[in-house]
């Protein structure tokens, strides 16, 4: 196991009803801004709640954060800030809500003369404004981690600090009910690839991060298709909403070598062809396993036994065995797993190779050593 630190400083309260516990988080003498989306909050309750856990504050609110949150929106909800004078954020939705928050704390105490220079530059974030989050769509981990990805256009990019890690996150999982089928697959697959990603790489002896990581496989895996299946199940609802805040938060990937390459391609997907995000994960992580199987190796076998009991056959087999396994469950969970099922072909790889080479990722992988021209072979391999 490598050397790591590890802190989390992001306060949980899961269950039902923990929506009222956002009045006693944020202080009373905080000016509120609440932030959302396109307002499915004040179909389903969850505005009803927020209300009344706010009485008491003075608030108000903000809405229309996009999925991939918009540059151009985030924007004019930081004016809306600087103007009128809010000192703290609350973020009430899925993870683009809760991505497109931390830009916007990130922004509106931003130093330079371009706030896009966070994403494009890396830029360093000194000041952010104090965030909260009442997650209703589980899939990134946002909720309790430090990072965040904003769009403008067709640039994808992401950023890391801790100065806009939430202090605290509400996970009620009466919250999902009122998700559709397609928001609940894309939730369960993007928790899925993010363990994925921090797993599928090469043995350290880290057993602890490898046992937590293949809970949350065979939870995801159990409990996907059950909330198709049963979507008032509030049991099955809550195991998939801990699930995907516990695959990314920090805690799986301490210690162990990670590779985002499915990330990173699949960014490219969203950005030029407007793909939903975890829908370009169930494309491109199977091309990723094919061609990377080689370096891959000893984790793919280790994966094939422990959550598929892949015990018999030769090493070939046992790999194809568990590849095969995985986009059967991708396809259980709807959503795509090659580049034709969402009408691309061959003619658009040139386009994600040439976003790819744009945005710098021509070194991907555990080991950076996954090329322009490796990353071709894995999008042919996805046609």
């Amino acid at each position: 196991m490598n050397p790591f630190s590890y802190h989390n400083p992001t306060r949980i309260h899961f269950g039902e009803g923990q929506i009222a516990k956002v009045g006693t988080e944020i202080p009373k003498d905080s000016k509120v801004l609440v932030l959302y989306g396109g307002g499915s909050i004040k179909k389903n309750g969850v505005y009803d709640q927020v209300s009344q856990a706010l009485e008491g504050h003075q608030w108000d609110e903000f809405a229309g954060i996009e999925p991939n949150p918009q540059y151009d929106t985030l924007m004019a909800a930081v004016n809306k800030i600087q103007t009128e004078g809010f000192d703290y954020l609350l973020a009430v939705g899925g993870g683009s809500v809760i991505d497109g928050t931390k830009f916007i704390a990130a922004a509106a105490r931003f130093e330079g003369a371009d706030p896009w220079d966070i994403l494009a530059k890396y830029a360093p974030v000194k000041d952010a404004l104090p965030i909260g989050c009442i997650l209703t769509l589980p899939a990134t981990g946002s909720e309790s981690n430090k990072g965040a990805v904003v769009s403008r256009g067709k640039d994808k990019l992401s950023f890391m600090t801790a100065k806009v890690q939430p202090a605290f996150a509400v996970l009620d999982p009466a919250t999902t009910l009122s998700l559709s089928p397609r928001q609940v697959s894309n939730g369960v697959v993007d928790a899925f690839v993010h363990v994925m990603e921090q797993y599928l790489t090469f043995p350290v002896d880290a057993k602890v991060q490898d046992r937590f990581a293949e809970g949350l496989l065979l939870t995801l895996i159990e409990e996907g298709p059950k909330a198709l299946a049963s979507p008032e199940d509030m049991t099955v609802r809550a195991n998939i909403m801990w699930s995907a805040t516990q695959a990314l938060n920090g805690l799986i990937g301490v210690g162990v070598p990670q590779d985002w390459t499915t990330h990173m391609i699949g960014h490219e997907l969203t950005g030029n062809y407007g793909i939903d995000h975890a829908r370009t994960l169930s494309i491109v992580l199977p091309a990723v396993m094919k061609e990377q199987r080689q370096e891959k190796e000893a984790k793919l076998l280790q994966y094939a036994e422990r959550i598929f009991g892949l015990t018999e056959g030769s090493v070939d087999e046992r790999i194809e065995t568990a590849i095969a396994n995985t986009e059967s469950f991708f396809r259980d969970m709807q959503v795509p797993t090659r580049l034709s099922d969402v009408d691309l072909g061959e003619e658009d790889i040139l386009v994600l190779i040439n976003s790819l080479e744009k945005h710098g990722m021509t070194t991907l992988g555990e080991h950076g050593k996954i090329s322009i021209s490796d990353s071709e072979a894995i999008l042919r391999t996805a046609l």
